[in-house]
């Protein structure tokens, strides 16, 4: 049992070390759209994409919130999406309502 513990414990630090690498790579993408006002639906849908795989780490739910946000403007049934997506994926409330 603590060889178990043990190696779940490896794995979410392992989880936490890559999405700390995660967040850095894709704040300066996030940023990059920002500062660009870039309105390119496949950059942006793509950096989503690749976000939503984080959605367990608050600090990539922070940058992935700031994305579409930014995206609304351009697209709001494909943020709709983005959202529903999250929700579906990571949301426990989402999870609940969706399992009734």
């Amino acid at each position: 049992m603590d060889d178990l513990l043990q190696s779940i414990g490896e794995i979410a630090r392992a989880s936490r070390r890559l999405a700390r690498q995660a967040e850095k790579q894709y704040a300066h993408e996030v940023e990059d759209v920002l500062r660009t006002r870039c309105r390119d639906p496949r950059r942006i849908e793509h950096l989503l994409d690749g976000m939503l795989d984080f959605g367990f780490d608050a600090a990539m739910v922070r940058l992935y919130k700031k994305l579409c946000r930014y995206y609304f403007e351009i697209d709001p049934r494909a943020t709709a999406s983005y959202v529903y997506a999250y929700r579906d994926m990571w949301d426990e409330e989402g999870q609940a309502k969706s399992e009734t």
